[in-house]
């Protein structure tokens, strides 16, 4: 006999498990019990704080939305108007000392002239070639040349691609595109280049939410605030150390032991079927390629620069610095970083030297938070990373030398990026339904392995339409449908409705109800 029986058991709370358990909660019908490994929720959308007050996100996280339930469910674990603010994204391309807007593709009127003259001469050639072409593209590298043009591939798309992904374009799909990318319109991009303007705003988080405190992690340990605690085993307790698929018990740090007649698991299918002791599984998932990320924060005394000024994220596809995309992250909050009030010591300058003094000084404070990808394919010295990220912060005119640094932060995270390699459906289509067949809805950033469904709103919607599968049959589209989702107002599901489950009218509804096996 085990220890706990349930339902349904939800292993992980990132946003997809807690979308799972938002929704189990929310239509009271069967027990179910969430667990994770980590003390508070979030998963791979939590929040750090650096011991000077310095707020760094597990990466660039921001809020936008496909889904109505999603942004139900946020609005009721974050009410009030201040718990957020919301902004234009300002972004750019940092290019041979220029700011270019993003996406760079369509505003090429910025570049140096033979630089232009390179990127429309490709964007012709691939317009002309696209008329006449009569097969998909064969890769993401492919994709880049037939949609861009050449001039764009090199200067660009190739150089920053790889340093995002730390794999070749060449082995990359380009299946998971949708509205990740911007094909570039050619008539357009040649207006622009004559009449030298820019480009304004693409893609769907041109307009994006950030909550006012705590980081993006807040959100979802707000978002789990509002689950029932006899519901929640967080910590210790809730780290998962086996599954037993064939007795559907899963094992649990502390040696309990919990029955489940459903099991949706959020933790990446790799760990998933190593814990099962599945080798036939464990062979198939080596299939599936992944990058580790570098999350590196620069905490800064003084005023934020002009230079800098009301910035968003900036990708830099260039070699003079090690990373890929660089979020200015005090920008989002005044939260993010200390009071101006508050005394630090200066711990070095950008350039390494010595401060001029030891003692604590007020600020104002400022931050910067760094991303880089590595990989087999594309290897990192870890142990100079965070001096390396500094030096290149010099190389793109993002601080000065003498710039004063108070705080840093470094982590890694093994598994960073779920990489849409050449491989991927042919394993995703074989090994997902083997785990479903088991009565198991492998779900999220790593545990379905679907960049393109994996920003939080998605992964959110995985677990809510995971349980709506379970429950009642229905399609989960987000899953098996991507270019559907993002391509409209999802509003069919709304928080304020309400479910009767196994009931005749009039009559009360049973603490529980056991789903057919």
């Amino acid at each position: 006999m085990a220890d706990i029986n349930v339902d349904v058991l939800v292993i992980g709370a990132g946003p997809t498990g807690l979308g799972a358990a938002k929704r189990l909660s929310h239509i009271n019908g069967p027990s179910w019990l969430i667990v994770d490994a980590n003390e508070k929720a979030g998963g791979l959308a939590s929040t750090d704080v650096t011991p000077e007050g310095f707020l760094y996100d597990v990466g660039g996280h921001v809020i936008f939305s496909h889904y109505k339930y999603f942004d139900d469910c946020l609005d009721e674990a974050l009410p009030k108007e201040d718990d957020w603010y919301t902004h234009q994204r300002i972004s750019y391309v940092r290019y041979k000392g220029l700011w270019v807007p993003y996406p760079f593709q369509n505003n090429i009127s910025m570049l140096p002239d033979e630089d232009k003259v390179k990127c429309v001469e490709g964007m012709i050639d691939a317009a002309l070639e696209h008329r006449v072409a009569n097969t998909k593209p064969k890769d993401f590298d492919e994709w880049i040349v037939r949609n861009c043009g050449q001039g764009v591939a090199d200067i660009f798309m190739r150089p920053y691609n790889y340093k995002v992904w730390a794999v070749p374009t060449t082995k990359m799909q380009c299946e998971w595109l949708g509205e990740r990318v911007a094909a570039p319109n050619v008539k357009l991009v040649t207006k622009n280049v004559i009449l030298n303007k820019t480009a304004g705003n693409w893609g769907p988080n041109a307009t994006f939410r950030f909550p006012a405190r705590d980081g993006t992690g807040g959100i979802w340990i707000a978002v789990s605030n509002t689950l029932p605690e006899k519901n929640k085993r967080y910590g210790k307790h809730g780290e998962v150390t086996k599954v037993d698929a064939e007795k559907k018990i899963v094992t649990l740090g502390d040696g309990t032991t919990v029955k489940y007649g459903k099991l949706i698991n959020t933790m990446a299918v790799d760990h998933l079927v190593e814990k099962m002791g599945n080798q036939e599984l464990v062979s198939l998932s080596k299939g599936l390629y992944y990058s580790s990320t570098h999350v590196i924060g620069v905490g800064l005394r003084g005023e934020r620069p002009e230079r800098i000024g009301d910035k968003c994220w900036l990708y830099f596809p260039e070699d003079n610095c090690p990373f890929y995309r660089a979020t200015i992250f005090s920008n989002y909050s005044p939260y993010n970083q200390p009071e101006a009030g508050a005394k630090l010591p200066t711990l070095y300058n950008a350039d390494g030297s010595k401060a001029s003094s030891d003692e604590a000084k007020e600020g104002p404070y400022w931050s910067i938070m760094l991303e880089v990808s590595q990989s087999g394919m594309k290897p990192v010295d870890e142990e100079n990373l965070l001096k390396d990220c500094i030096q290149g912060l010099i190389n793109t005119e993002m601080i000065k030398p003498d710039d004063e640094i108070v705080s840093t932060y470094h982590r890694k995270f093994d598994h960073g990026y779920p990489t849409p390699s050449l491989e991927r459906e042919g394993v995703l289509k074989e090994l997902l339904p083997k785990l479903q067949d088991m009565d198991i809805w492998s779900r999220g950033r790593f545990g379905s392995w679907r960049y393109e469904v994996g920003n939080q709103d998605h992964s959110f919607m995985l677990g809510v339409e995971a349980v709506d599968n379970i429950v009642t049959g229905a399609v989960e589209l987000t899953l098996n449908y991507p270019d559907f989702v993002n391509g409209r107002a999802n509003t069919e599901r709304r928080l304020a409705q309400s479910f009767v489950f196994g009931v005749k009218e009039n009559q009360p509804i049973p603490a529980r109800s056991a789903l057919p096996n």
